[in-house]
């Protein structure tokens, strides 16, 4: 699904982003420019990113 009409970015770029070690919000932005026009996607990009990293914790948790 599109996240930032603006930019053309998918919610699989997204993951993938945070995937290859983007943490917070500017990672993101830096790399898709992601919230850098109008702005209506950041929160969908937070929401994405926080379900992420809670997944990334948990599969980590799960390793140790």
């Amino acid at each position: 699904m599109y996240i930032c009409i603006c930019h053309g970015v998918t919610d699989k770029k997204i993951a993938q982003a945070i995937d290859d070690g983007a943490m917070t919000m500017r990672d993101i932005a830096k790399e898709l420019s992601v919230g850098t026009q109008c702005g209506k996607c950041t929160n969908c990009t937070k929401k994405i990113l926080n379900e992420r990293l809670i997944e990334i914790a948990d599969i980590t948790d799960q390793v140790a």
